[in-house]
């Protein structure tokens, strides 16, 4: 099976696990390895992340 090509860069993803407390875990065991809360969690602050962004864009 391919391997599909990430939305986020690793960068933001790395940013985001350090700020909900779980890339000790990402460091152990790989990004495969996350819960599936944590992973829901990050995709959410993420969408936070580009709101912000593009509301800021706004004014």
């Amino acid at each position: 099976m391919a391997r599909r090509r990430g939305i986020m860069s690793e960068e933001l993803k790395v940013e985001i696990a350090k700020e909900l407390g779980f890339y000790d875990t990402v460091q152990r065991e790989g990004w495969e390895n996350i819960r599936a809360k944590d992973a829901g969690n990050m995709v959410k602050r993420a969408i936070e992340i580009a709101e912000e962004a593009l509301a800021r864009k706004d004014l």
